[in-house]
């Protein structure tokens, strides 16, 4: 019988917990509804909750003025704020950190605007939501170089770099892009030439090869071309290529007269 009753007082309990929990769902559904019907009233007026949102995003409330935005892009698809809403978009979503719809907003802009004046900043915050310049919290931690980190997004960053200043060289971002491609451009040759070592030191010779060859090709004028270079030779030695060894080392003389 205790047991019984036991039982019965925790099937009660399971219960009560399970209404607290819904009624605590409940009412955060609510209060997102509410939100959302705030922020559909605002919009009424398009000019002004336009200038609301872009005052939220000035303040660095990004989430409110993304819930504007993308409200006004729902109720007035074809207004002739669309195209500037959509640019406003990427903005606060580059700033908020949601860098995959950032992205998605970049390349929608491109696709549906490749003519307009404005391709060379989607562009720009495509790459920016690519850019990878800091090291994360563990690596600050332990103090770990980020160069011997895989580089994730750093080619789409370079690549997204480079076609903004390949095809808009007079853009007024053109002048940053180029001095984040250096910035990437080195971090990506230090990569490959990081994996060669540890291709050489395994005595995969072939391997090593390829990616000091791919960091001298694809990132000339990288800081760390020096080394590429050093770990061809040592890679061509080690393959019994000794003329090729031979040609890089002169090569390396030519371009690296004082050394590394």
């Amino acid at each position: 019988m205790k047991h019984l009753f036991k039982n019965v007082l925790l099937s009660a309990g399971i219960i009560r917990q399970t209404r607290r929990l819904l009624l605590v769902a409940c009412f955060g559904l609510l209060a997102a509804c509410a939100g959302n019907d705030e922020i559909e009233t605002e919009i009424s007026n398009l000019t002004q909750a336009y200038e609301d949102a872009k005052t939220s995003v000035s303040r660095q409330n990004y989430r409110r003025g993304i819930q504007i935005f993308e409200a006004i892009q729902a109720r007035f698809p074809f207004s002739d704020l669309s195209r500037q809403i959509q640019l406003e978009l990427m903005y606060a979503y580059y700033k908020s950190n949601q860098q995959e719809q950032a992205i998605d907003a970049a390349d929608t802009f491109m696709r549906e605007n490749p003519t307009h004046e404005n391709v060379d900043y989607a562009l720009y915050i495509k790459a920016l939501s690519y850019f990878e310049d800091k090291p994360g919290m563990l690596e600050r931690r332990f103090k770990k170089d980020i160069t011997l980190r895989p580089p994730k997004d750093a080619e789409l960053a370079y690549s997204s770099l480079h076609r903004l200043v390949d095809r808009y060289p007079a853009s007024k971002y053109a002048a940053d892009a180029r001095q984040r491609m250096v910035f990437l451009k080195n971090r990506l040759a230090n990569y490959e030439n990081h994996v060669a070592d540890y291709y050489i030191r395994r005595g995969a010779y072939v391997a090593a090869l390829n990616r000091a060859k791919n960091a001298v090709e694809e990132y000339n004028g990288a800081d760390s071309n020096a080394r590429s270079l050093q770990l061809m030779i040592e890679a061509y030695e080690n393959l019994g290529m000794h003329d090729l060894a031979a040609d890089t080392r002169r090569v390396l003389a030519m371009n690296f007269p004082h050394g590394t």
